[in-house]
């Protein structure tokens, strides 16, 4: 089993079903060992996600999967929200939550830090305008970012004042 492929197919399959039953795709990995496989899909709708989306979601992926035998073992799948603090993947991520807070960890430093948190600005090209609490704005390149994840707030996320 090439593991990077099956990854890659996983990703496709669960990308394309969300798509027709009216779920966003976010993302998908691969876990575990050959035998002993689990497979991750974080999927999303708008208001929010029942434990009934996730079994409808479950049951049409693993369709798929069984169909094209793409895991020859046994495997789990687990369907899941993002969560509060969803991670962001790609650059149209930081697109869509502007003006949100959020904390990145960098392959490298930028003005002495890889730690970053404060609020996504804009995206211009391939660069992030984040606005940094003790640093200010920043210019940082989507490429040095190795993780970033939204901040729940719970003043901002629920309304309170």
């Amino acid at each position: 089993m090439d593991r990077e492929f099956v990854d890659k197919r996983i990703s496709e399959i669960a990308s394309d079903v969300c798509s027709r039953i009216g779920f966003e795709f976010v993302h998908s990995e691969l876990a575990g060992t050959k035998r002993n496989a689990t497979v991750r899909v974080y999927v999303d709708k708008e208001g929010g996600l029942t434990i009934d989306d996730c079994a409808d979601v479950s049951r049409a992926i693993e369709a798929e999967l069984d169909a094209l035998d793409l895991i020859p073992d046994a495997y789990v799948l687990e369907v899941s929200s993002p969560g509060l603090e969803r991670e962001l993947y790609s650059i149209a991520d930081f697109q869509r939550f502007a003006g949100k807070a959020a904390r990145l960890r960098l392959n490298q430093g930028v003005n002495g830090t890889k730690s970053l948190k404060g609020t996504i600005g804009s995206v211009k090209g391939d660069e992030i305008v984040f606005v940094d609490y003790r640093l200010g704005e920043l210019s940082v390149p989507y490429g040095l970012i190795q993780k970033a994840n939204l901040v729940f707030d719970i003043n901002e996320d629920l309304g309170r004042k």
